[in-house]
């Protein structure tokens, strides 16, 4: 078992990782699909429309996340990791007054963006709350071809194949197994591999780094920082109403401007690295919420607690490094990866715990690491973190990424802290592992309610103030 770090680190688009990278990736993938001759329908004639049905959670808050533009933009020809706003709007509006797609590589398409994107309340599929299926038709309306595809979280996408394929223990074309020197793929074997070789964690997830960037590993470690970092900083920049129709301002600019006023004055309270830690998460959030270029970590939705325990770490501790900072996220990746193979980071699967859990368990390892910990100190530090996440549902006000997301990640990121500084403060020994929470996690992610889990169909979901 292996995650890359740029695989649980992408930088894409907001507002979500699942709702709208998942399904521009979803969108591109069957393109390529029609163009790599998959096999057509017995029968069917020359390729002539297009249509997509959503289902489960994409289909329940899919409008609040902007799956139907993700969906239209991916068959335009964009990507989330080369995403570019402005281009964007161009080839959307022009996909709405042609009802065509021009893609290279296939005949002209047609698809009508306001009928061919079809969302489905009805239950969702059975493998995961999170699923697209494209249809392709012939000139004469005659079924061409169709794939299921999940968007499983953190951006992940996975054909309904593949996703069986993993559920019982196997591989995929796009997961392959190599020889990994160290394939931990349970907490457990972390340690005991760690122990044996002498190494840490992080220098145990560069060695199997390695494998993959070559000397590139800082480089990619690098841009991915340089990526959190930007974002943190636009969302610092950066006031008004968030779009959506809730009418939620946008707070970090304000609460970073009063810090900075205080510094130098003896009028700050002790707690104020709280709000320190607060503001550069919600600056990320806030960007996302708007849209903007942000990395998950592991999710959009969570994408705010790494980036701002990176900040933290950087700007506000003691003896802080450059190669400290690339210590905790690989750290942080390596903790992340075991949470998705043996759980789920999808807030639409198990709640938001899956998502700033994960987060805040990835922040307190990767923390815990830079500041000296010990391998058994990194694990009891994400295990509390973790912990102190059970049960949290995933309820967004209106299906947007904004109430209670943006807060929520403030708070990710003061647990983060707080649970690496806890484990420092002991020597490893925990009544609890890393892995037990892990499946804890997992097991109260399928018993929660499914309106819970990204629907918004309860919680604070349906608790808006009256008004």
């Amino acid at each position: 078992m292996f995650l890359s770090i740029t695989d649980v680190f992408k930088i894409g688009v907001g507002p979500s990782s699942s709702h709208t990278m998942g399904p521009m990736t979803a969108a591109a993938l069957f393109l390529a699909d029609l163009r790599g001759g998959a096999e057509r329908i017995p029968g069917a004639g020359d390729l002539g429309t297009v249509t997509v049905t959503l289902h489960g959670s994409l289909a329940f808050t899919g409008k609040g996340h902007a799956t139907d533009r993700a969906v239209r933009l991916g068959l335009l020809g964009m990507e989330p990791a080369t995403f570019d706003a402005d281009i964007a709007e161009a080839l959307d509006a022009d996909l709405h007054a042609t009802k065509t797609i021009l893609a290279d590589g296939l005949p002209p398409l047609r698809f009508d963006p306001d009928k061919d994107v079809i969302f489905d309340y009805g239950p969702a599929l059975d493998l995961h709350a999170n699923a697209l299926v494209f249809r392709a038709f012939d000139t004469g309306g005659r079924p061409y071809y169709t794939q299921t595809y999940y968007s499983v979280g953190g951006g992940f996408v996975m054909t309904e194949a593949e996703l069986r394929a993993e559920r019982d223990g196997g591989t995929t074309a796009r997961t392959p197994e190599h020889a990994y020197p160290y394939a931990f793929a349970t907490a457990r074997e972390m340690l005991a591999m760690g122990e044996v070789s002498g190494k840490s964690i992080a220098q145990m997830k560069r060695a199997n780094e390695a494998l993959i960037h070559g000397g590139a590993v800082d480089a990619k470690i690098d841009a991915i920082w340089a990526a959190m970092d930007d974002c943190i900083d636009r969302g610092l920049a950066t006031d008004g109403i968030l779009p959506g129709g809730l009418n939620v301002r946008r707070r970090a600019r304000a609460i970073h401007d009063k810090l900075l006023a205080e510094r130098g004055t003896n009028q700050a309270q002790p707690h104020v690295a709280n709000d320190w830690m607060s503001v550069y998460a919600m600056a990320v959030n806030e960007e996302n919420a708007a849209g903007g270029k942000v990395v998950t970590s592991p999710t959009n939705g969570a994408a705010g607690v790494v980036p701002a325990v990176g900040r933290y770490y950087r700007d506000h501790c003691v003896g802080a490094t450059s190669q400290g900072l690339r210590d905790l996220l690989l750290t942080a990746a390596a903790i992340g990866g075991l949470i998705k193979h043996n759980a789920s980071i999808s807030g639409a699967e198990v709640g938001c715990q899956g998502e700033v859990g994960s987060a805040a368990a990835m922040a307190a390892a990767g923390l815990c690491a830079a500041l000296g910990g010990t391998n058994a100190q990194i694990e009891n530090a994400a295990e509390i973190a973790l912990e102190h996440h059970l049960g949290m549902t995933c309820d967004p006000a209106a299906g947007l990424v904004q109430v209670p997301c943006i807060e929520r990640n403030a708070l990710g990121a003061i647990k983060a802290v707080s649970a690496a500084s806890l484990a420092l403060r002991g020597d490893g020994a925990h009544f609890m592992p890393l892995d037990n929470c892990v499946q804890v996690m997992l097991e109260t992610g399928r018993e929660m309610d499914a309106k819970y889990k990204e629907t918004s169909t309860g919680g604070i979901a349906v608790n808006l103030p009256e008004c």
